[in-house]
């Protein structure tokens, strides 16, 4: 298994293998920046350099082939790994959130296992689970999500992922976190019951989450639990 430092390299070898020319001098840059942005004492009242080019990364990461157009994966790939060769912490990445576009919004949410934030991101999760943007959603029930999420706060995520069409597979630590969790059962009872009685059909991932939160012999804990980090989606 990958350690977290692992997953991070080959991610910038893909990324790498996947742009232009232009587009790795480009990331080669904005690294070196971010790499100089977590340094201490930047200068008063000016963001770091890394972070304007954490804003331009969609329009800079161009595709190898031609015609070299702008590829949204490799912007998010470089997103990532800039907030983690910066070591961007809670500040940092609460304000790119709450400025940045929703692709930005979602790098954020797919660094946040790499940084070593504790549970002071949760706002940044429970914000994109509060949208119905599937695309948010996804990114925000990753393992950070699996790691720091309360209970009652995870289990409502997990609905989202049904409510709004966000495959159960993306919910990281699901099996360990639904497993004997009664009170999640409850609740995708009524959720299923609401379904029946409009005359809507089941989704396939509820019946998969109902029976991982049947009792087991073996306790499983059903809080917030260190987990290591999934590798970010390569570009």
């Amino acid at each position: 298994m990958l350690t977290p430092e692992q997953r991070l390299d080959h991610l910038h070898t893909s990324l790498r293998a996947r742009l232009d020319t232009p587009a790795r001098t480009w990331l080669t840059t904005a690294l070196t920046e971010a790499a100089q942005g977590a340094e201490p004492t930047p200068p008063p009242g000016a963001p770091p350099a890394w972070e304007t080019r954490f804003a331009s990364a969609g329009r800079c990461c161009t595709r190898r082939e031609p015609p070299h157009e702008p590829d949204p994966e490799a912007a998010e790939a470089a997103r990532v790994l800039m907030l983690c060769t910066a070591r961007a912490d809670a500040p940092t990445v609460t304000r790119l959130a709450a400025h940045g576009t929703a692709a930005e919004r979602r790098a954020v949410l797919l660094a946040l296992p790499y940084l070593e934030l504790g549970p002071a991101a949760t706002p940044l999760v429970e914000d994109a689970l509060r949208t119905n943007d599937t695309w948010l959603v996804a990114a925000a029930v990753g393992p950070y999500a699996a790691r720091h999420l309360g209970a009652h706060a995870w289990r409502h995520a997990v609905l989202k992922c049904l409510f709004t069409g966000v495959p159960l597979s993306a919910v990281a630590e699901l099996a360990r976190r639904a497993g004997g969790d009664a009170e999640l059962a409850r609740m995708l009872g009524d959720y299923a019951r609401e379904r029946t009685a409009a005359g809507r059909a089941l989704p396939d991932d509820l019946h998969r989450a109902l029976a991982l939160t049947e009792p087991t012999p073996a306790h499983r804990p059903t809080g917030p639990h260190p987990t290591e980090p999934e590798a970010p989606t390569e570009p």
